[in-house]
């Protein structure tokens, strides 16, 4: 039965999610933590922090993650496999309507109206996560203990790095690694 969940789920999420990976998050977080409460927020955060570190599809990534956590290597290939199959369809249908298309006023209208959604959830999971990160306790409190302040300054360290200098996002993000247990060890 978990492997149909973990399958159905996952299919909800790749066929729902446009705009990509990033905009499949908040998706990924009503299922696992909302709706079947497979892992807590925290959990989530940190599958999406791993998920952001290895090599491919954000998405597909925490799909193959949350699987393993749910119910081992069967579980991650139904989960992968039900985030995938619906794109597949999706895309080569997509593909042999665009070409065929490509040049009516309505699909380029379309595609424009797409764009300011997909940069609201792209949005709604950064604001999640960034809360995540910054309030352990997952809520927003504006009081001196409630807030992560080491999270905090390596945050403000690696965007301005990021956004001053264009370093290569690993190179940063292993330095906010190398960061955090430095400075996590230390206090």
């Amino acid at each position: 039965m978990i492997f149909l969940q973990l399958f159905w789920s996952f299919f909800q999420i790749g066929l729902f999610s446009i705009g990509g990976g990033y905009a499949a998050l908040p998706l990924i977080q009503e299922q696992v933590v909302t709706q079947h409460g497979w892992m807590t927020m925290t959990e989530f955060s940190d599958i999406i922090t791993i998920s952001q570190m290895t090599p491919g599809p954000i998405a597909i990534n925490a799909a193959t993650f949350v699987g393993t956590r749910i119910a081992g290597p069967g579980g991650a290939a139904i989960a992968t496999l039900g985030c995938v199959f619906p794109s597949c369809v999706i895309v080569l249908t997509l593909a042999f309507i665009y070409y065929k298309y490509r040049n009516i006023t309505m699909v380029q209208g379309t595609l424009k109206g797409l764009q300011p959604a997909v940069v609201a959830l792209i949005a709604s999971a950064g604001l999640s996560i960034l809360v995540m990160a910054f309030f352990p306790a997952g809520e927003v409190v504006w009081s001196a203990e409630s807030v992560d302040f080491i999270a905090v300054g390596i945050f403000a360290v690696a965007f301005f790095v990021l956004r001053k200098w264009h370093l290569n996002p690993i190179w940063v993000m292993s330095g906010a690694g190398v960061m955090g247990v430095a400075l996590y060890s230390l206090l």
